[in-house]
């Protein structure tokens, strides 16, 4: 049985069965890679893969220095290449010899919401009308919790206005994990700032380029923002608002998720608007509100402090 056909073989399924998105493909496949080098290293084939070996892989792992959180998802990938060679292939697993360790669990980081607005407001004036776009795209990103994916992919047509009994909504369409789709309202910040890059900045920028692009988000030769781009300028705006450090990939998902839920959104809300498909996975953010009023309880009630 041979490492690399196998690990094709199970990417494919990933992408085609499962209908996992490119990212999530690509993490799996960087994890394997790391797991045939072990292989190759230490001169072991696939079909004589024993608990002790993952183990030894494990020791590689930690004495590269990477982070428990890296390690962990490396293991969780072997669960599931395992898992799927035991049921495709009636490949015995060795996984199910090595006890599943528990991790404790990080609350993901969130920005205040002075800092959420100083981020934003260091793309507000100024002579430089690139700007309008990575305002817009700073407002949608907190506005909608999107990941930065799902903004670069967005096209013209998925910045929709829906028609209520009451009013008409701007809304965006995103299109997550594994392809789901779902429709999130945009507040008026938001809206604005959108509206705004459409009509004073987008028409010049589709003028730079021979073959017109139908991206909502342009780069300055007019073809399509990439998430690097997109992820330059936001860490650019950290450093001049002294939040280097602060500002991660999914930074304004989580606040965006917190700041609903401190403000008494209801959770199932939260997890639609993140297009989570369990609720446990939304779950998380109470656990900072949680913390939030511990931290309360800790410093006023005067039965809580020793």
């Amino acid at each position: 049985m041979d490492f690399q056909t196998e690990a094709r073989s199970f990417l494919d399924y990933l992408r085609v069965e499962r209908g996992l998105a490119e990212n999530s493909i690509v993490a799996y496949q960087r994890d394997l890679k790391r797991f045939g080098g072990f292989l190759e290293e230490q001169n072991i084939s696939l079909s004589d893969v024993l608990a002790t070996h993952i183990l030894q892989f494990q020791s590689v792992l930690r004495g590269s220095h990477l982070a428990e959180a890296s390690i962990s998802r490396s293991v969780s990938a072997l669960r599931a290449f395992f898992n799927y060679l035991g049921r495709e292939k009636n490949f015995r697993d060795p996984m199910n010899e090595i006890e599943q360790s528990r991790q404790t669990r990080r609350l993901p980081k969130a920005l205040t919401v002075s800092e959420v607005i100083s981020l934003i407001e260091a793309f507000s004036g100024g002579g430089d009308v690139i700007r309008l776009r990575d305002r817009a795209i700073l407002e949608l990103l907190y506005g909608t919790g999107a990941r930065v994916s799902e903004l670069v992919d967005l096209d013209l047509v998925d910045f929709l206005k829906v028609e209520t009994t009451e009013n008409a909504v701007d809304t965006i369409k995103l299109r997550g994990k594994g392809g789901k789709e779902r429709l999130v309202p945009l507040g008026t910040f938001a809206s604005a700032a959108v509206q705004e890059y459409l009509v004073r900045l987008r028409p010049s920028l589709v003028s730079k380029s021979s073959r017109p692009s139908n991206a909502l988000f342009l780069n300055q030769r007019g073809g399509r923002l990439t998430r690097q781009s997109a992820w330059h300028f936001v860490l650019e705006a950290a450093n001049k608002v002294g939040l280097e450090g602060k500002v991660s990939p999914h930074v304004f998902r989580h606040s965006y998720a917190t700041h609903l839920l401190d403000g008494g959104a209801d959770i199932r809300v939260v997890q639609e608007l993140l297009g989570h498909a369990s609720v446990t996975t939304t779950q998380i953010y109470t656990l900072i509100t949680i913390d939030k009023i511990r931290e309360s309880y800790s410093s006023a009630h005067p039965r809580a402090r020793g």
